[in-house]
């Protein structure tokens, strides 16, 4: 007679009968570890100086919960703190507190995106936010989108899509543009595509950073004239240096024009789009000629990770693009099974996250945390000293900078020596490479930091001598 497996003896799974006591008591302890580290932040620095966590492996026997809860105290100590005030390296701001309940019904219920059968509930709440989505940044009724686990698999599906829709899927000679400043993932996900160097034009920057314009139309009109195939123009609405907006209505209407898949990387800004009342040097942007556009909200406003929407014109296209039909899956002939519709199958239930995030918010809420981050990079500028720093910025909430007529050597000592200074007083900045030389950036999308933090950091940095 064969053992009898059940759930009874050790409980290795939620009970179906019964009030799951174990279960609320290891959610209990969980949640009072987590609270106590957010607790404690200001003790601590941004970036652990003693990290202590050691990799331990299964053993023949299960471990004890509260054993594990204890390596579990270990590795949480041993972490990056984005809610401390001095994280201001990376776009990366402390979670919103309905975004980590989100996080926690997401695992809980265990549903699958890949088909509607296995998440009937939050199949319909992802196609609805991402209509919603749409319709709030200015598509048409006939848009849409779909989630993934970040930008660069956004893009990616942007990118497949684009490809697809333009029938060069299989011409290993199709073009792609872009600019020099657009973000890393574009490249890799050419790669992917299979799309060789020399086949990715690159458009170089304006003094603002922004793709410039003159160079764009001259490299596409050259493209065109020699009978090179164009699957995609790629701008970037929010640089990671420095924040800065490519042209998108210009960009736009030539695509357009030309028939051309106009795909944003708006991972960055794309938030900003969805305010209903728009900051200064963002207003007059409209992305209604792009064809796709990725957005990330949790980016600034805490959506915890990961969460990333594309948005496409025309929700046709994913469908054409990936629909290969699922022979394991009953579904109806109506249904679109949302597994379908970009290169992840198999997907968790982040869009909780964002519904939650956005209802907890409000348009106000998500304005609010919008004006605080501009407001706390211009105060940054206004209290840098101007007499010794050139300052590289555009109209976001980021901020590259450098001290005058330093050449690429000279910076590369001083940002190293000024980024270790800060991470021993606590403030955490990252120092990206930029054209030739070393840079210090600092983001301001972290609602913790306080106007006395910003004042503490840039004295500690107009004072720094090297």
């Amino acid at each position: 007679m064969t053992e009898k497996i059940t759930n009874d003896d050790i409980n290795y799974f939620p009970s179906i009968s019964g009030n799951n006591e174990e279960l609320l008591d290891l959610l209990r302890k969980t949640s009072e570890l987590l609270c106590k580290w957010y607790s404690d932040t200001n003790k601590r620095s941004p970036l652990p100086l003693n990290n202590e966590f050691k990799v331990t492996y299964p053993l023949k026997n299960g471990s004890d919960v509260n054993n594990l809860l204890s390596e579990v105290e270990k590795l949480i100590y041993s972490s990056f703190c984005p809610s401390h005030p001095g994280s201001l390296a990376h776009l990366d701001p402390p979670p919103l507190t309905i975004s980590i309940i989100g996080d926690l019904i997401a695992s809980g219920l265990n549903n699958n995106l890949l088909a509607e059968e296995l998440s009937p509930s939050i199949s319909k709440l992802e196609n609805d936010i991402c209509k919603w989505l749409s319709k709030k940044i200015g598509f048409s009724e006939d848009s849409g989108g779909i989630a993934a686990s970040g930008g660069t698999l956004n893009n990616l599906n942007a990118l497949v899509t684009a490809k697809y829709s333009s029938g060069l899927t299989f011409n290993n000679q199709a073009v792609i543009i872009t600019s020099e400043d657009a973000h890393v993932s574009i490249k890799k996900c050419a790669k992917i595509l299979g799309v060789e160097d020399k086949n990715i034009y690159i458009v170089h920057t304006d003094k603002n950073g922004c793709m410039h314009i003159p160079s764009f139309i001259k490299l596409l009109n050259s493209l065109i004239d020699g009978g090179r195939k164009i699957f995609a123009v790629v701008a970037t609405f929010g640089t990671t240096i420095r924040g800065a907006l490519d042209p998108i209505n210009e960009i736009g209407n030539i695509c357009k024009e030309k028939k051309i898949w106009f795909h944003i990387d708006a991972s960055i800004g794309g938030v900003f789009l969805l305010a209903n009342n728009k900051f200064d040097n963002i207003e007059n942007f409209n992305v209604c000629n792009a064809s796709s556009i990725t957005i990330n909200p949790q980016k600034l406003i805490g959506i915890a990770k990961t969460s990333s929407i594309l948005l496409v014109s025309d929700f046709n296209t994913l469908k054409n693009t990936f629909q290969t039909g699922l022979p394991y899956v009953d579904s109806p002939d109506d249904v679109i099974n949302r597994g379908e519709l970009g290169v992840q199958g198999s997907r968790p239930a982040e869009i909780i996250k964002l519904w939650l995030g956005l209802r907890f918010l409000g348009m106000q809420g998500i304005e609010k945390i919008l004006k605080e981050s501009l407001l706390k990079k211009s105060i940054f500028i206004e209290k840098l000293d101007e007499n010794k720093f050139e300052i590289y910025s555009g109209p976001l909430h980021i901020v590259s900078f450098l001290p005058k007529r330093m050449d690429a050597e000279e910076s590369n000592k001083w940002t190293l020596k000024v980024k270790d200074l800060l991470i021993k007083k606590n403030y955490m900045i990252s120092r990206p490479f930029y054209k030739g030389q070393y840079y210090l950036r600092v983001v301001f999308g972290n609602l913790n930091t306080t106007i006395q933090h910003i004042s503490e950091l840039t004295n500690l940095i107009n004072n720094f001598n090297a």
